[in-house]
């Protein structure tokens, strides 16, 4: 069952224990910064117990002027190119889709049958082959610089080159194709453009930088520069977080490269798909969990929620604040002064003691969190 809170999608798992796959990311909040297939992503996500917050970092806006477009189709009637590169399936879907409402489908289907015609992936390519064509190449991992690198040692020297781009130009590949001595034609079908409500994506921006996310996913590259973007001052916050703390999953190796170029370890699939983006990051979040033997109990920590026993117990804020300083330090006794500085500013000492209170409540295990009279407490060994 899933109940939506604002911008977060909630799974609703009972404290039970976690012997089921759906179970596998109970406790954990993910964010997910996509637009199109969101809700797909987010299902996947919840299946597995995650509670999900959606954040769309852009969307995807069919060019309302199709000038542009239809300068570029012509261009390629007139001039047929070479080498055709189709980087992403829906943009090949929409271009077929305006050259047939321009009554051209036919003239371009035969233009770029006679081209060499590169599928930079999967999608790519079933859209190639939806439109009667055939693909001569696919780079196996999907990258700009393999394909840069593959039609470079091929020669280019004199040919045309139409590549449909993947919502902006990206001038560094053009200028790489331009420099070996290829003419460009970019086709421009869609283009990326800010969220309707931005107010989601700089709330994610606020939990990915207080650490109140786990793992935020990105579908492509202009949403994680659309994300960085968003962040604004609080970047580097932003960043460190992602370096240390939350986890970074992207769809494949294009779309973790702003990421990489930020030195932020990225996690992806083998291939990229939604379905192999959730089994990477199932595979992931749980190794970084925190486990420990505490007066007779195994205790593990989530995101939002601690495991006793194998039963989840999903705690608020400021008790997972405090099981996690005293989960950092087992044995040691820490002040309440010091499990204040753990808290949102504002609080105190008051504070600490009712989250102590509302803690051991949430974990229902007698001496897990032990009180030493005028010190303070501990988790003991």
């Amino acid at each position: 069952m899933t109940e939506r809170t604002g911008g977060t999608r909630k799974s609703v798992i009972a404290a039970s224990a976690l012997t089921e796959p759906t179970a596998s990311l109970a406790g954990y909040t993910i964010g997910v910064t996509s637009d199109r297939r969101r809700d797909e992503l987010a299902g996947l996500l919840e299946h597995r117990g995650a509670r999900v917050v959606i954040a769309p970092a852009l969307r995807i806006v069919p060019i309302a002027d199709d000038a542009e477009l239809r300068a570029a189709t012509r261009h390629c009637l007139a001039t047929p190119p070479d080498i055709v590169l189709v980087n992403t399936g829906i943009g090949m879907r929409g271009w077929m889709e305006a050259a047939e409402g321009w009554g051209l489908a036919e003239a371009l289907r035969g233009v770029l049958s006679g081209a060499y015609l590169v599928a930079r992936g999967p999608k790519a390519r079933a859209a190639v082959r939806s439109a009667g064509l055939q693909d001569q190449w696919s780079p196996e991992g999907e990258g700009y610089e393999e394909v840069v690198d593959h039609l470079t040692a091929r020669g280019l020297a004199g040919l045309t080159v139409a590549t449909q781009l993947h919502g902006e130009s990206q001038p560094e590949y053009t200028e790489a194709l331009q420099a070996a001595g290829a003419r460009v034609i970019e086709v421009p079908v869609y283009r990326w453009a800010p969220p309707i409500d931005p107010a989601p994506l700089h709330r994610l921006v606020d939990l990915i930088a207080g650490r109140l996310v786990d793992a935020v996913t990105f579908t492509s590259a202009p949403a994680v520069a659309a994300l960085l973007r968003a962040a604004g001052p609080s970047t580097e916050p932003l960043l460190e977080a992602l370096r240390h703390h939350v986890l970074a999953a992207c769809v494949g190796p294009v779309t973790a490269a702003p990421l990489r170029r930020h030195d932020v370890p990225v996690v992806a699939p083998a291939r990229a798909r939604l379905g192999a983006l959730v089994r990477t990051i199932v595979d992931e979040l749980p190794k970084r969990a925190m486990s420990l033997e505490v007066a007779g109990h195994t205790l593990t920590l989530r995101g939002h929620a601690a495991i006793v026993d194998g039963n989840l117990k999903p705690l608020a804020p400021a008790p997972m604040a405090v099981l996690r300083a005293l989960a950092a330090a087992p044995g040691r006794v820490l002040s309440r002064a010091a499990l204040l500085r753990t808290l949102p500013r504002g609080a105190d000492e008051h504070a600490v003691e009712m989250a102590v209170a509302r803690l051991r409540a949430g974990l229902g295990a007698p001496g897990v969190i032990q009180t030493v009279v005028k010190r303070g407490y501990r988790l003991p060994t």
